[in-house]
């Protein structure tokens, strides 16, 4: 059994989903990705680095024996051709490949200039060479030889950049385990992770890494979710709770039924969403191919008319005309504005995905860098989806504790939310809650139940006033919890009214900082929810949210996004439920909890991995360095490669003499492709949470 040379799971003929020969050798992939991932780098770092070793063994002695001519047999400039011709047609072959593709689509591109460029070096050097006489003068073949190997090593240089912009790809697969242990038969087993089915009971020792998602079964632990979520505290894990493949069990032993395996954990998930991201392209990425498209043309228009003019009207000689035609054409080689989009979105969209944010590709970075809108679901989103007890009202002859004790008496039966909460609040107030003698629902109204051969009830107004109770001594209070948005029940305990309780959902912990922030950065926030008006107010008041949309039935949510859109705003939607969905999909940019449903995950653009708000912002952050890098990749690739054309064309040779050598503008074409994926990589020094 081998292992896959990128994530490090076994795989054999039988297991592995990918095979390929490479080189002469057999590999094994457990996935399309990992064969992707192994493939693309390595291959083409792999063949840089042989065409960089071929050019420069071939074009240093091509420099140095044009100035000293010390070879025998043949004259220098044979020996020249000789060195530079298998450099002009083997390491330049991608070159002409390139240029060829471009014309047959009709435009032009990078590799058209440096084909012309050297090809019009190597072409004169050669009429030089073997037709001195119609040709007479200097051979140039160093020149050719050294740019077509300067630009190699300079691509090499970035994809060795790029290699570590997408590192984060790798840094994912290598968090996945090897081995999982299972229990089959009654009997533990240790197995490759590959291997473990849906079903499978898997034990997880302190310190050993999870190998599947699934749900405890077995034990309490703390896990360390951090290389997932985010998360830098340790979460508590008991029965009935998720755990995520590739996160460190910390404490106890854990038990847990597999749910997900293969490419169906979270972890693998994360890894292909991270993999179409980084190889997606943005809007703004068609400005970089517009100006190509009309640059080059330019170019080359440029580098003829300073040819000639050098040539006919400056009487200067071939050599030096041509010198300009060459440099201009390599200094203006706009290899730094196909780079500079695409680098920092692979860094970008990594860094992301290490901070539990999980960006599905460009367009969506560049549609939450202009956001001016984000709509808010309420429950599930801003909330925390369940309710919770918050006030407990007594008449003076009654302790809080007591009443509460009655109630959960009398929703101990029941499985309505709200009585779930009531029996919740005591369990953990310490209050012990016996089995009621007998339980009754009442629909629209409450519950009956008996206790100690007593009575109690447990309800809203309707049920007090058809038991002919009285609710008088609590009415303002009640009334005034009810303007909070609050469901107020009402406890009776042998036919007198005793006290009341407020239910509702509760904000989640950073819903109100993560709303503060968004307004900080001149973003507006709705929220949007089915509830009623009066409680929606409540919840919008205490997340300082002023614009809220109530009771909006699920089909209405799109059409509400789309009225926003018709006003003209960028409109982001954060949800998390199936009856988001819709409008996830209608808004720009949809933004879906990573603890919501899977429809809504899919929906989204972007997905929060961590139930947690605050990355919300976290992404509309890194959104904005992410397209300010491209911005400034933009800018300077441009602005250099515009600003050296005259230069290179001889305009300042007139008053100081300069001209620039095709060989150093080579070298400065290649060192603007490496500052550009350099200028990318500070990326992954942001932190989009500081």
């Amino acid at each position: 059994m081998a292992k896959d040379p990128v994530c490090g799971m076994y795989v054999d003929e039988e297991t592995a989903t990918i095979k390929r020969v490479i080189r002469g050798r057999t590999y094994y992939f457990c996935s399309e990705t990992c064969a992707r991932t192994f493939e693309r780098p390595e291959i083409e770092v792999r063949n840089l680095k042989i065409l960089v070793a071929f050019s420069l063994a071939l074009g240093i002695p091509t420099l140095v024996f044009s100035y000293l001519p010390i070879l025998p047999f043949l004259s220098t400039n044979l020996w020249l051709f000789l060195l530079a011709t298998p450099i002009q047609f083997i390491a330049g072959w991608r070159f002409y490949r390139g240029a060829y593709d471009a014309l047959r689509s009709r435009t032009t591109n990078m590799d058209t200039l440096i084909a012309v460029g050297t090809s019009a070096a190597w072409l004169y050097s050669t009429l030089v060479t073997f037709f001195p006489n119609v040709f007479p003068g200097e051979a140039y073949f160093d020149t050719s030889a050294l740019i077509i190997a300067f630009i190699l090593l300079g691509k090499l240089f970035e994809d060795l950049a790029k290699g570590k912009a997408s590192e984060a790809i790798r840094k994912l697969m290598d968090l996945q385990a090897r081995m999982a242990k299972v229990v089959r038969s009654g009997v533990e087993i240790e197995i490759p992770v590959e291997k473990v089915e849906v079903g499978d009971i898997v034990v997880v020792r302190p310190g050993e890494k999870i190998a599947v998602d699934g749900v405890v079964v077995e034990g309490h632990s703390s896990v360390d979710e951090k290389m997932i979520t985010g998360e830098s505290i340790p979460i508590e894990k008991k029965l009935g709770d998720e755990v995520i493949s590739a996160t460190i069990n910390k404490a106890g032993m854990l038990k847990f039924k597999a749910t997900k395996v293969g490419a169906d954990t979270t972890l693998s998930q994360i890894i292909k969403l991270v993999e179409e991201a980084q190889i997606s392209r943005a809007p703004i990425q068609r400005l970089a191919d517009v100006v190509s498209s009309y640059f080059v043309p330019t170019v080359i228009v440029i580098a003829t008319l300073s040819l000639v003019a050098w040539y006919f009207i400056g009487r200067m000689s071939f050599i030096f005309a041509l010198t300009t035609f060459i440099a201009v054409l390599i200094i203006a080689c706009p290899c730094a504005l196909g780079l500079a989009t695409p680098t920092a979105i692979m860094v970008g969209t990594g860094k992301g995905a290490e901070n539990g944010v999980l960006i599905k590709g460009g367009e969506y970075l560049e549609k939450a860098y202009k956001l001016q809108t984000i709509v808010f679901d309420k429950t599930g989103t801003l909330t925390k989806g369940q309710p919770s007890v918050l006030d407990i009202v007594t008449l003076e002859d009654w302790k809080t504790n007591d009443v509460l004790k009655l109630a959960a008496i009398a929703e101990k039966g029941s499985e309505h939310p709200l009585g779930e909460a009531i029996v919740e609040a005591a369990r953990e107030k310490g209050v012990r809650v016996p089995d009621a003698e007998s339980f009754e629902a009442i629909p629209g109204h409450g519950v009956k139940a008996t206790y100690d051969r007593k009575r109690i009830l447990l309800g809203n107004r309707k049920l007090m006033v058809s038991e002919n109770l009285s609710i008088e001594q609590l009415e303002d209070r009640v009334r005034g919890l009810e303007e909070e948005g609050k469901t107020v029940m009402l406890v009776a305990f042998e036919k007198r009214v005793i006290g009341a309780i407020s239910v509702a959902d509760t904000l989640k912990e950073h819903s109100a900082k993560a709303v503060s922030e968004l307004k900080k950065m001149g973003i507006e926030v709705i929220m949007l929810t089915g509830d009623n008006t009066r409680t929606a107010k409540a919840i919008s008041k205490q997340v300082g949210i002023e614009r809220l949309l109530a009771e909006v039935l699920p089909g209405q949510k799109a059409d509400v996004i789309k009225k926003l859109q018709v006003e003209g705003k960028i409109v982001g939607m954060v949800g998390d439920g199936i009856n988001d969905a819709p409008a996830l999909a209608q808004a720009d940019i949809g933004i879906a909890i990573g603890g919501g449903t899977d429809v809504a995950l899919e929906t989204g653009g972007i997905v929060l991995i961590k139930d947690d708000l605050r990355d919300v912002v976290a992404a509309i952050k890194l959104s904005r360095q992410t397209i300010k890098k491209i911005k400034q990749n933009l800018f300077w690739a441009f602005f250099y490669n515009a600003a050296f054309i005259p230069v290179a064309a001889g305009l300042l040779y007139p008053i100081f003499g300069i001209m620039l050598n095709p060989i150093l503008a080579g070298i400065a074409m290649a060192f603007s492709s490496v500052s550009v994926v350099t200028n990318s990589l500070l990326l992954k020094r942001y932190n989009p949470k500081a």
